[in-house]
């Protein structure tokens, strides 16, 4: 294995200054800049270990869902790829407008749709009718975010995601090779392994909302969440 150089050495290196910023500001800079180097090196050692995982469950049901062209079989949602990324959407039919949660993250997933596309496939899913997905992505300017009804909700059953308690948004990874698809990875990070004052997150956060509050000052306030309208 590759020999790195120390967290601590790397942010030494570190030329970058402000414009009369104190000594004592440096100091601790320089000091998180090595705890942010041994972040990223984590990430990646989680990313690594992810990718290493035995194969994952055979997906035997061949799920039905209806999209924008009609109806669209589990294997379809593949396309040309091997790989297959799917968000369940907190959207049912009972509800008025979308969660604001995960609106937050999919208006992520939108905006980044056309180029995540070109190395995986990726789908959108929730309860409501796909009519009613794209008119509300219509709404926001979503483009390139194929999105499917679960017509049968037997998906999100199997998934986690439709419950007796009512929806939970979901994010899971499938594969496809020789034919056969497994399951390859979900977000586990439930209201079971959060922190004391901390909402459920995964890590990282997919949402740029939350990863851009936390590199401001007052950082994330447990209290407030993004809204659907303003």
């Amino acid at each position: 294995m590759q020999s790195l150089a120390s967290a601590k050495e790397l942010a030494e290196r570190n030329a970058f200054r402000i414009p009369g910023e104190s000594a004592e500001y440096r100091r601790a800079r320089t000091a998180l800049l090595a705890e942010e180097i041994d972040l990223r090196r984590h990430i990646e050692r989680v990313a690594e270990q992810r990718r290493m995982l035995p194969p994952g469950a055979e997906i035997e049901k061949d799920y039905v869902f209806e999209g924008e062209n009609g109806p669209a079989h589990f294997a379809d949602l593949f396309g040309d790829h091997d790989a297959l990324v799917i968000y369940t959407y907190m959207f049912g039919p009972e509800r008025a407008r979308p969660c604001p949660m995960c609106t937050a993250l999919v208006g992520a997933l939108a905006a980044n749709a056309a180029d995540i596309r070109q190395r995986v496939a990726l789908a959108v899913v929730a309860r409501s009718p796909v009519e009613r997905l794209y008119a509300f992505a219509k709404e926001r300017g979503w483009k390139n975010l194929p999105l499917y009804s679960d017509t049968t909700e037997e998906f999100g059953r199997d998934f986690g995601s439709w419950t007796a308690e009512g929806d939970m948004p979901g994010y899971h990874v499938f594969t496809r090779r020789d034919g056969t698809i497994r399951h390859f990875w979900s977000g586990e990070m439930g209201g079971e392994t959060a922190d004391p004052g901390q909402d459920p997150r995964g890590a990282p956060d997919f949402t740029p909302l939350w990863n851009v509050l936390d590199t401001t000052p007052a950082g994330r306030d447990p209290h407030w969440y993004p809204k659907v309208d303003y």
